[in-house]
C-alpha cells in the first residue's frame, strides 16, 4: 500500500452540508492500517473513528453517526457483509465502501448486493481511497465543496475572504483594504446595528475619541461602490450606528 497521504489542502475541502466536517468510520482489524487511513482522512479535515471488528463497529455508528464507512470485508467476529446489514438499520444512507484482499467477482457482488458503494483492493493508495469516499459523498447529495475558500454572503453580496474578492450581484467590487476590512465586518454582522466606537475598535484599532468622522467618511465610501445604482444595504441607524441587511425586494 502506498502510505503516502494525500495533498488535502491542495484540493477543494467537502464538508457536510451543513458545513461540518465529514464523518468517517474506518472498520479495519489490522491497527497500523486502521491508524494510517485516518491519519489521511483526518488530514481531509473530516472527524474519524475506528473499530477492529463488528460488534465495536456498530457501536461506533451508533455514536458517531457516521456519513461513510471504510469497511474491510474480512473481519475477526464476523464478515463486513453482515455488518452492513446492521449499519444501514443505523444509518439507511450511509455510504460504504468496502475494503477486500482479493480482487474476486464474488465478493464484488456480494459487496454490491448487500447495499456496498464502491470498493477498494488491497494494496491500494491512500489517494484511491479518499477519492473514493468524495466521489460517493458528492454523489449522495451529502457534501459540499468550498471552491473557492471561506465566503461570506449576504443578500447578493459575496465576499471571498481568501481571495479578497468582493462581488454583489455577480458584478466585481473594487475595493481598497480598509474599505474591505470594514465591510467584512458589517457582513459578520449582518442586521446587527454596530456602533462607530465599536467599528473604530475592531476596524481600526482605535479608542472613540473624536474620530468618528473616520468611520462616516469610510461608509460613504463603501456606499459609492457597494449600494451605487441598487438598492440600499448599508443603513445608518440615527443615533447608535450602522447595519448591513439584504436589500428589500
Amino acid at each position: 500500500m502506498n502510505t503516502s497521504r494525500p495533498r488535502g489542502p491542495g484540493r477543494p475541502a467537502l464538508t457536510r452540508t451543513d458545513g461540518t466536517p465529514i464523518r468517517v468510520l474506518v472498520v479495519d482489524d489490522d491497527p497500523d492500517l486502521a491508524e494510517v487511513l485516518s491519519g489521511a482522512l483526518r488530514y481531509e479535515g473530516w472527524e474519524v473513528r475506528t473499530a477492529g471488528d463488528g460488534v465495536s463497529a456498530v457501536a461506533e455508528a451508533r455514536d458517531l453517526l457516521p456519513d461513510a464507512v471504510v469497511l474491510d470485508v474480512m473481519l475477526p467476529d464476523t464478515d463486513g457483509f453482515t455488518v452492513l446489514r446492521s449499519l444501514h438499520a443505523v444509518r439507511s444512507d450511509v455510504c460504504v465502501l468496502f475494503l477486500t484482499a482479493r480482487d474476486a467477482v464474488e465478493d464484488r457482488i456480494a459487496g454490491i448486493t448487500a447495499g456496498g458503494d464502491d470498493y477498494v483492493t488491497k494494496p491500494f493508495s491512500l489517494e484511491e481511497v479518499v477519492a473514493r469516499l468524495r466521489g460517493l459523498l458528492r454523489r449522495a447529495g451529502m457534501a459540499r465543496q468550498l471552491e473557492d475558500g471561506p465566503r461570506l454572503t449576504v443578500g447578493d453580496l459575496t465576499m471571498d475572504e481568501e481571495a479578497r474578492e468582493v462581488t454583489r450581484g455577480g458584478e466585481l467590487v473594487e475595493l481598497s483594504p480598509t474599505e474591505f476590512e470594514l465591510l467584512r465586518l458589517l457582513m459578520h454582522n449582518p442586521r446587527r446595528v454596530l456602533s462607530k466606537a465599536q467599528i473604530l475598535d475592531r476596524v481600526w484599532s482605535y479608542d472613540f475619541g473624536g474620530q468618528a468622522h473616520v468611520v462616516e467618511l469610510y461608509i460613504s465610501y463603501l456606499r459609492k461602490k457597494v449600494d451605487a445604482g441598487r438598492p440600499p444595504m448599508i443603513h445608518t441607524v440615527r443615533g447608535a450606528g450602522y447595519v448591513l441587511k439584504p436589500a428589500a425586494r
